[in-house]
Formats: structure tokens, sequence, C-alpha cells
């Protein structure tokens, strides 16, 4: 079966003046066209033309030793529909070929979105079927409305969600696929006809600045894989922050990769709609790795082995890690560390400290609370599954608090994976009060005046709504978080486990009653930025 693709490009335009051959994101804008056409070649019996009038496109063509067919000025008017243009091409390599060819594609020059496996599958998909002509189409369902005899009146019968609406498929002039017998002076379209339906981002067809603006935006945009884990001994932290960069990442095509005994962080990631691949081990993870090619690969798995970044680097240029402290850190091209700093040995791409802290987007648009010398809220607060069950241990003990403290209302914030969840029952009467996987953890925070909290990144998060905090950590790996420290405003009791209740009890009540020290704590909080912490994170993600 033997296959013509033509690329009719005129050197005119007048909306976009010379669009054919201004560059598109680094290359001429014919070029787009030309690669996925010479895909097409690398697998069938094809052969390539440009059928132009001006020289500078054809040089570009010639570059990549595609024919060009030179039109008469008759057929490059601005009122000559491409049916004759491909038309005249088509016999004109028939000719110079001696070629009598089965199918005629014609790509036009103005979709640089298309992906060359696209135009591949319909090509396969056309072969494989009855179907006379084929043509690329995007489907756009809305309720639409036209004039008819002076009136405006409506295209649909029912009003329906957009989802629930009749297919309304508009061609996007990728490509049309046609058999040669119904390739016509007056027409390209033969009797029994199909479309193949396009993702949206591949359906732009340059015509004005908007839709070039459009497809720059999309050519630009890079497959990311975020590896990370969310399960109950190693907590939620790595799950929400990875979906905190996703949030800052629109324009990119996103991943998530996580293993099998991840299941709370599974169910995190369905319910944030956020596309994922679960692996068993190396080699599910290197199939996935192989299939999507990703630009950028982000792991916040904690500690890193050669041996697994030396496997990414096969399909990836970059490779960030957050809180790395193994042996791999020294192979990825930047470690984000916010919670570790000053380490004496540390490999050379290091970020480290709170200046690289991502911070929620509610953390950057909500204000701190004016301070009060009375402390008549305090928040208690252990992360996203609290694998130490601190806030039990709490519970007990501000159910004791209350008899000494009874103008003070205790706040239990328990996360999304907070396995006793159940014991944790707020009791009115005592002023102890439960909110299970709030949505909006900044607004509880504006009302505190003063927290009890792991030493995780809800530090940060308190610091910036200048809250001071009471910090017991869920383990030895957490105790190595250096800001949870009084120079910035927290007061550090060490591994919660090992804490006497006695002490806990002690410093909660020294501290409710040491307004001028709440204050001092608070204004050191208030002198760290976070504002640009996620600007740097994104900007060493995607090495810009």
């Amino acid at each position: 079966m033997k296959i013509l693709i033509v690329i009719p490009a005129r050197g005119g335009s007048k909306r976009i003046p010379r669009k054919n051959v201004r560059m598109m994101n680094g290359k001429p804008l014919i070029l787009y066209s030309i690669d996925n056409a010479l895909r097409v070649v690398d697998k069938y019996d094809a052969d390539i033309c440009v059928s132009t009038d001006d020289e500078e496109l054809g040089g570009i063509a010639e570059s990549r030793n595609i024919e060009i067919i030179w039109r008469d000025q008759s057929l490059a008017a601005d009122n000559i529909t491409l049916d004759p243009v491909i038309y005249d091409a088509v016999k004109k390599m028939e000719n110079r070929r001696s070629e009598n060819y089965d199918i005629v594609i014609t790509m036009q020059a103005t979709s640089p979105t298309l992906r060359s496996q696209t135009l591949i599958n319909a090509l396969e998909a056309f072969i494989d079927s009855d179907y006379d002509t084929m043509i690329s189409c995007v489907n756009r369902p809305h309720l639409s409305w036209r004039k008819e005899n002076g009136r405006i009146v409506k295209n649909y019968e029912k009003r329906l969600n957009s989802q629930e609406l009749p297919h309304n498929f508009l061609e996007t002039g990728a490509f049309l696929i046609t058999r040669r017998g119904w390739v016509r002076e007056d027409s390209r379209i033969g009797e029994n006809i199909t479309v193949y339906e396009t993702a949206q981002r591949e359906a732009i067809d340059i015509d004005s600045e908007e839709d070039w603006i459009s497809a720059e935006s999309i050519l630009r945009r890079k497959r990311i894989v975020l590896r990370c884990v969310g399960r109950q001994e190693l907590g939620m932290g790595h799950i929400y922050r990875c979906l905190s960069v996703a949030n800052k990442l629109i324009g990119h095509d996103v991943l998530f990769v996580t293993d099998s005994k991840s299941n709370i962080g599974i169910a995190k990631l369905e319910e944030a709609y956020f596309p994922y691949k679960t692996i068993e081990n190396d080699e599910d993870y290197e199939k996935i790795l192989k299939n999507y090619m990703p630009d950028v690969v982000v792991n916040d798995i904690l500690d890193t082995e050669e041996s697994l970044i030396k496997l990414e680097r096969k399909y990836t240029r970059r490779i960030v890690n957050f809180e790395d402290m193994g042996p791999g850190a020294y192979f990825a091209d930047a470690v984000i560390n916010a919670l570790y700093e000053n380490r004496p040995e540390k490999p050379y791409n290091v970020y480290e400290g709170s200046d690289y802290y991502f911070i929620r987007d509610e953390f950057l648009i909500e204000s701190p609370k004016e301070f009060s010398s009375e402390c008549r809220n305090i928040m208690i607060m252990f992360g996203g599954a609290d694998p130490a069950n601190l806030t039990g241990k709490l519970y007990e003990i501000c159910q004791v608090l209350h008899g000494k403290m009874p103008q003070v209302e205790f706040h239990f914030l328990t996360g999304f994976a907070y396995a006793h969840k159940d014991e944790i029952k707020p009791i009115p009467e005592l002023n102890i009060f439960v909110h299970h996987d709030a949505k909006r953890v900044s607004s509880y925070m504006k009302q505190a005046d003063m927290c009890i909290t792991s030493q995780g990144r809800t530090i940060f998060e308190l610091a910036s709504m200048g809250v001071p905090a009471i910090v017991l950590a869920q383990n030895e790996r957490e105790a190595e978080h250096v800001f949870a420290g009084m120079n910035n405003g927290f007061i550090n009791l060490g591994i919660g486990e090992k804490v006497d209740t006695i002490t806990i009890i002690k410093t909660i009540m020294w501290l409710a009653d040491m307004p001028h020290v709440r204050a001092e704590m608070r204004d050191l909080q208030l002198s760290k930025k976070f504002e640009k912490g996620q600007e740097r994170v994104i900007r060493l993600l995607l090495n810009d």
C-alpha cells in the first residue's frame, strides 16, 4: 500500500504574517507537520511533499529532504480551497515518481500540537477499515444558537450539561486521510466518512495570535512523574506535598506513582482526581517510565538508593528529590530539604532551609489573627496519619487540663489517614472539639492562640500564621527537623512518646499564662517569609 502525504503551505498569511516559517517554540511552524509526517515514513511506504509558492518554505522543507511541489500562482490566491491544491500535488507526484498512490493524507502546517502517535494510530485505524475518508476532529458539545429569518433560535431541544449533549465534531485541520480515488479537483471526501477524535490539546489550528500563544504554551508542557508514598508508618506529608506541587503545575502533564502498600496515599490521590499508577517493584516502575518518558522525575519517598536514580536517569533528563539523605541524593539534579539544615556532609546539589518550603496556597492568602494576651483557643494537630498516635495522648491530657483551664477550648484536627479517629470524640462539656480531615486548616489556625503539634511540615504553616506551638516529634528522624526551635518560635519537647504527661501539662499551662513569651514566639515566626518558597521549588523542578 503506497501513501502520499501532502503538506500545503503558502508563504502569505494576513492574520499572522509569514506564520508557516515563523519560529514556534524553537523551530519553524511547518517543521512540526513535516516531522510528524516523517514518523509515518518510518513505519509505512510513504512519500512526502510540500506544496508551496514560497522559496523560504521550500528551503525549510528541503532541509529535511522533502520534495517540493511548486504551485502555480493560480493555486496560491487567498480564495483557493485546498481541494485543487492537493489534487495538483498528487498528480505531479504520481508523474514524478511513476507511482499510483492508494491513500492520500493532507496535513496542514498549522497543527503543531498534533502528536505523531495520534497520526499513526489514525492511519492504522483507517487502513483496517472500509471508510473512504477519515477527518481529524475534536468533540466540543455546547449549547449553541443560530440566526434564522432574522431571529436567534436554539440548536438544541433540551438544556443539558455538556457531558450529556450529543457529539459535536469540529474539524481540527490536523489531517484528512482519504482513498486516492476520491481526490479530485473539487473534493477529497468520499461517501463513507468517519472522524478520528483527537485530544483537545492536539486540536489547535493556528489561525490567530491567541492560537499561537495557546500552541506555544502546550508545546512547552513537560511530562512530570511525582513518585511519593503515603502509609500509616510514614504519614501523609509526602502525598500532601506532591499534591500541592501538582496543583502548581497547571499547563504540564503530571502522573503520580506510588507503591501498592501506600493504601492511605492511594485513597487521597483518588479523592484528588489526579492520574496515578501503583507499582510493586522497580520492574513495574521502569515500564511506567519507559512508556511515559517524563521530562522530570520528582522523588518524595525519603532516602533513595543510587540504583533507583540510575534507573530513572535512563528515561529522564532531570531528577529532583525531597528530603533525601540517602546515597541516591548525590546522583539527583537537585535535592530540596526544607526540614533538614546545616548538615556537615551533604551533596553539592542540596537546597535547604525554610526558603525552600513549599507552602500550600491557603496559607499565602490567609492572614494571621490579632495577638491575644489571653489564651482561649488551643489547637492540637499531628498531621494526616499521626503514626505515633500523639493525638490520643493529648486527648487524655486535655480532659485533665479542662479542670485547670476551664476557659480554654481544645480543638483537635485529625487527619485524613488517622487510624484512631473513632476514639477521638467531641466532649463539649469539657470544651473539647474534634474536626476530622479539615479541608481548610488555615481557618482553624487563624482562631488558635497556641498549638500542640508534631515536628513535620505543619510547623512552617503555623509559623506563617503566627501561632506559638509546643512540638512533639513523631519519631527520631522527624526530631532532626531543626526549624522547630525557640529561635523560630517553637518550644520543642523532643520525641512525643518519650515525653511524660506531667511535662506536657506544665508546658501548656506555663505557655498559656505567659503572653509576653507567646508574643515573642509569634514575632519570631512571622519574621520568616514563605511567599517565595513555591516559586523557588517550581523553578528547581522545571529547571527554569
